[in-house]
């Protein structure tokens, strides 16, 4: 396989995991209520997140490390979300 399939294929999907929570986040923020999202699931994606790039530092592979870490960004901000908008009310 050449590295620029590779790296298309690398590159698209990190841009999926990216944009994955735009959707989320504009319809929490549209909406003022998060309880329909699993406080659970964020949890435990945010911590995969982390983890990820963590190991991308420890093993310098910048490409996970990145794309990690706009991912953790996005999940992060609809987890926050999750807070202040629980139940339809903000804080």
């Amino acid at each position: 396989m050449s590295d620029l399939v590779a790296n298309v294929v690398g590159t698209a999907a990190a841009l999926c995991s990216i944009t994955s929570f735009a959707p989320q986040m504009i319809k929490i923020w549209k909406d003022r209520d998060a309880s329909s999202v699993s406080l659970k699931t964020y949890s435990l994606t945010v911590t995969c997140f982390v983890l990820w790039t963590a190991y991308g530092v420890m093993t310098t592979a910048w490409p996970i490390v990145v794309a990690n870490a706009c991912a953790l960004v996005m999940a992060a901000v609809v987890l926050a979300m999750k807070w202040r908008f629980r139940d339809g009310e903000p804080d």
